[in-house]
């Protein structure tokens, strides 16, 4: 199988709840984050800085949660392949 294919197959199948709930935070903590990196006041060092890892992290926990795919939907796919 393709690698590629089983990528979008994962991302179009349906998520486990929690793993919808971590996407939801992950996507929420990202806007909050580009919202602090686009501000048009002059923030301190520090914010700036925790602003960008909060973003990076929060866009890497939204794509791993999307990913995750329910253990008997996969099961099911496997016998009809």
């Amino acid at each position: 199988m393709n690698k590629l294919s089983s990528i979008k197959q994962r991302v179009q199948a349906p998520t486990p709840v929690f793993f919808k709930k971590l996407r939801t935070i992950g996507l929420i903590l990202a806007a909050a984050s580009g919202a602090l990196l686009i501000t048009p006041v002059a923030l301190p060092a520090i914010v700036t800085q925790i602003a960008t890892y909060l973003g990076v992290a929060a866009s890497v926990l939204s794509a791993v949660s999307q990913t995750t795919v329910e253990d008997n939907v996969k099961h099911i796919e496997e016998v009809y392949e």
